[in-house]
Protein backbone atom coordinates (compact mmCIF):
# COMPACT_ATOMS: atom_id res chain seq x y z
CA UNK A 1 0.00 0.00 0.00
CA UNK A 2 2.51 2.46 0.95
CA UNK A 3 4.31 2.06 -2.79
CA UNK A 4 1.10 4.28 -3.81
CA UNK A 5 2.49 7.22 -1.88
CA UNK A 6 5.45 8.67 -4.33
CA UNK A 7 2.88 8.54 -6.88
CA UNK A 8 0.52 10.24 -4.98
CA UNK A 9 3.00 12.90 -4.26
CA UNK A 10 4.19 13.32 -8.22
CA UNK A 11 3.41 16.41 -9.33
CA UNK A 12 1.86 15.50 -12.54
CA UNK A 13 -0.22 13.82 -10.44
CA UNK A 14 -1.08 16.86 -7.81
CA UNK A 15 -1.50 18.97 -11.11
CA UNK A 16 -4.43 16.21 -12.66
CA UNK A 17 -6.25 15.91 -9.49
CA UNK A 18 -6.52 19.88 -8.58
CA UNK A 19 -7.95 19.80 -12.70
CA UNK A 20 -10.24 17.04 -11.77
CA UNK A 21 -11.80 18.69 -8.30
CA UNK A 22 -11.66 22.04 -9.92
CA UNK A 23 -13.68 20.83 -12.76
CA UNK A 24 -15.93 18.54 -9.99
CA UNK A 25 -16.17 21.35 -7.76
CA UNK A 26 -17.81 24.01 -10.92
CA UNK A 27 -20.28 20.83 -11.80
CA UNK A 28 -21.15 20.50 -8.31
CA UNK A 29 -22.23 23.83 -7.48
CA UNK A 30 -24.04 24.33 -11.31
CA UNK A 31 -25.83 20.80 -9.68
CA UNK A 32 -26.96 22.54 -6.74
CA UNK A 33 -28.32 26.12 -8.74
CA UNK A 34 -31.34 25.75 -9.00
CA UNK A 35 -31.78 24.67 -5.39
CA UNK A 36 -29.71 27.67 -4.50
CA UNK A 37 -32.09 29.82 -6.30
CA UNK A 38 -34.59 28.84 -3.09
CA UNK A 39 -32.18 28.73 -0.08
CA UNK A 40 -32.45 31.51 2.51
CA UNK A 41 -28.78 33.52 2.59
CA UNK A 42 -28.25 32.40 5.82
CA UNK A 43 -28.13 28.80 4.85
CA UNK A 44 -26.22 29.03 1.17
CA UNK A 45 -22.48 27.99 2.74
CA UNK A 46 -24.43 24.91 4.12
CA UNK A 47 -26.21 23.73 1.04
CA UNK A 48 -23.82 22.47 -1.78
CA UNK A 49 -22.11 19.77 0.67
CA UNK A 50 -20.55 17.83 -1.74
CA UNK A 51 -18.53 20.37 -3.92
CA UNK A 52 -17.34 22.69 -0.90
CA UNK A 53 -16.01 19.41 0.34
CA UNK A 54 -14.25 19.16 -3.12
CA UNK A 55 -13.14 22.79 -2.79
CA UNK A 56 -11.36 22.22 0.61
CA UNK A 57 -9.35 19.30 -1.14
CA UNK A 58 -8.35 21.92 -4.10
CA UNK A 59 -6.95 24.26 -1.36
CA UNK A 60 -5.13 21.20 -0.04
CA UNK A 61 -3.96 20.33 -3.14
CA UNK A 62 -2.96 23.98 -3.78
CA UNK A 63 -0.77 23.82 -0.57
CA UNK A 64 0.99 20.61 -1.44
CA UNK A 65 2.17 22.25 -4.82
CA UNK A 66 3.46 25.09 -3.26
CA UNK A 67 4.56 22.68 -0.83
CA UNK A 68 2.90 23.74 2.32
CA UNK A 69 0.64 22.27 4.34
CA UNK A 70 -3.25 24.58 5.26
CA UNK A 71 -4.43 22.22 8.24
CA UNK A 72 -7.83 23.80 8.96
CA UNK A 73 -7.91 22.99 5.05
CA UNK A 74 -6.97 19.15 5.08
CA UNK A 75 -9.19 18.55 8.07
CA UNK A 76 -12.26 19.88 6.93
CA UNK A 77 -11.06 17.86 3.08
CA UNK A 78 -10.59 14.65 4.81
CA UNK A 79 -14.06 14.35 7.08
CA UNK A 80 -16.32 16.10 4.45
CA UNK A 81 -15.02 14.32 1.20
CA UNK A 82 -15.11 11.30 3.15
CA UNK A 83 -18.67 11.76 4.63
CA UNK A 84 -20.17 13.53 1.43
CA UNK A 85 -18.63 11.19 -0.93
CA UNK A 86 -20.23 7.88 1.17
CA UNK A 87 -23.36 9.81 1.47
CA UNK A 88 -23.93 10.21 -2.26
CA UNK A 89 -23.18 6.62 -2.42
CA UNK A 90 -25.61 5.34 -0.39
CA UNK A 91 -28.36 8.06 -1.51
CA UNK A 92 -28.31 6.49 -4.99
CA UNK A 93 -28.17 2.76 -4.45
CA UNK A 94 -30.99 3.93 -2.29
CA UNK A 95 -32.79 5.46 -4.88
CA UNK A 96 -32.01 2.57 -7.36
CA UNK A 97 -34.22 0.17 -4.62
CA UNK A 98 -37.16 2.35 -4.60
CA UNK A 99 -37.20 3.05 -8.08
CA UNK A 100 -36.10 0.21 -9.54
CA UNK A 101 -33.54 1.64 -11.68
CA UNK A 102 -30.78 4.43 -11.96
CA UNK A 103 -29.55 6.36 -14.86
CA UNK A 104 -26.59 6.92 -16.43
CA UNK A 105 -26.34 9.98 -13.89
CA UNK A 106 -26.79 8.24 -10.54
CA UNK A 107 -23.86 5.47 -11.88
CA UNK A 108 -21.30 8.65 -12.91
CA UNK A 109 -22.82 10.13 -9.06
CA UNK A 110 -21.81 7.07 -7.46
CA UNK A 111 -18.65 6.67 -9.00
CA UNK A 112 -17.38 10.15 -8.53
CA UNK A 113 -18.27 10.78 -5.08
CA UNK A 114 -17.03 7.14 -4.22
CA UNK A 115 -13.61 8.56 -5.67
CA UNK A 116 -14.07 11.49 -3.80
CA UNK A 117 -14.45 9.72 -0.32
CA UNK A 118 -11.33 7.37 -1.22
CA UNK A 119 -8.89 10.40 -2.12
CA UNK A 120 -9.66 12.33 1.07
CA UNK A 121 -8.23 9.08 2.59
CA UNK A 122 -5.54 8.33 0.48
CA UNK A 123 -3.44 11.68 1.02
CA UNK A 124 -4.00 11.46 5.14
CA UNK A 125 -0.17 10.85 5.63
CA UNK A 126 0.31 14.29 4.02
CA UNK A 127 -2.00 16.18 6.45
CA UNK A 128 -0.38 17.85 9.28
CA UNK A 129 -3.67 19.11 11.24
CA UNK A 130 -3.95 18.62 14.78
CA UNK A 131 -6.55 18.02 17.82
CA UNK A 132 -7.93 21.90 17.67
CA UNK A 133 -8.25 21.71 14.07
CA UNK A 134 -10.84 18.77 14.09
CA UNK A 135 -12.81 20.16 17.13
CA UNK A 136 -13.68 23.36 14.42
CA UNK A 137 -14.16 20.24 11.92
CA UNK A 138 -16.72 18.66 13.95
CA UNK A 139 -18.37 21.80 14.76
CA UNK A 140 -18.87 22.71 11.38
CA UNK A 141 -19.53 19.00 10.40
CA UNK A 142 -22.37 18.37 13.25
CA UNK A 143 -23.78 22.35 12.39
CA UNK A 144 -24.56 21.70 9.10
CA UNK A 145 -26.66 18.12 9.78
CA UNK A 146 -28.58 20.57 11.98
CA UNK A 147 -29.12 22.96 9.02
CA UNK A 148 -30.33 20.28 6.53
CA UNK A 149 -32.19 18.28 9.42
CA UNK A 150 -33.75 20.68 11.46
CA UNK A 151 -34.07 23.22 9.03
CA UNK A 152 -34.59 21.02 5.74
CA UNK A 153 -31.78 22.37 3.52
CA UNK A 154 -30.20 19.03 2.87
CA UNK A 155 -30.03 17.71 -0.45
CA UNK A 156 -32.94 17.24 -2.86
CA UNK A 157 -33.89 13.58 -3.38
CA UNK A 158 -37.93 14.06 -3.76
CA UNK A 159 -37.81 9.76 -4.56
CA UNK A 160 -36.20 9.66 -0.64
CA UNK A 161 -38.72 12.49 1.25
CA UNK A 162 -40.20 9.26 3.16
CA UNK A 163 -37.32 8.39 4.46
CA UNK A 164 -35.82 11.94 5.19
CA UNK A 165 -35.63 10.72 9.45
CA UNK A 166 -33.66 7.79 8.51
CA UNK A 167 -31.36 9.76 6.58
CA UNK A 168 -31.25 12.07 9.02
CA UNK A 169 -29.94 10.00 11.35
CA UNK A 170 -27.78 7.72 9.33
CA UNK A 171 -25.71 11.55 8.34
CA UNK A 172 -25.28 11.98 11.80
CA UNK A 173 -23.18 8.87 12.44
CA UNK A 174 -21.58 9.18 9.35
CA UNK A 175 -20.63 12.24 10.45
CA UNK A 176 -19.22 11.00 14.01
CA UNK A 177 -17.60 8.08 11.60
CA UNK A 178 -15.96 10.69 9.37
CA UNK A 179 -14.66 12.49 12.35
CA UNK A 180 -13.16 9.41 13.63
CA UNK A 181 -11.59 8.49 10.52
CA UNK A 182 -9.85 11.69 10.43
CA UNK A 183 -8.60 11.73 14.13
CA UNK A 184 -7.36 7.78 13.19
CA UNK A 185 -5.61 8.78 10.05
CA UNK A 186 -4.36 12.21 10.83
CA UNK A 187 -4.13 12.57 14.14
CA UNK A 188 -3.59 9.51 16.39
CA UNK A 189 0.16 8.66 18.01
CA UNK A 190 2.50 6.52 15.64
CA UNK A 191 0.31 7.09 12.48
CA UNK A 192 2.02 7.09 9.40
CA UNK A 193 3.19 10.47 7.75
CA UNK A 194 4.60 11.48 4.96
CA UNK A 195 5.75 14.67 3.75
CA UNK A 196 5.07 16.43 0.32
CA UNK A 197 8.56 16.99 -1.43
CA UNK A 198 8.40 16.90 -4.89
Amino acid sequence: MRLIYPFLANRSVLKLLLIVNIAGTIYGYYWYGWQLKETPGIFLAFVPDSPTASLFFVFVLIAFLLRRNWPFMEALAIVTLFKYGIWAVVMNILVYFVQGELDLVGYMLIFSHFAMAVQGLLYAPFYRFKWWHLIITAVWTLHNDVIDYVFFMMPSYSLLDQYTAQIGYFTFWLSILSLGLAYYFAIRPNRFKLKINT
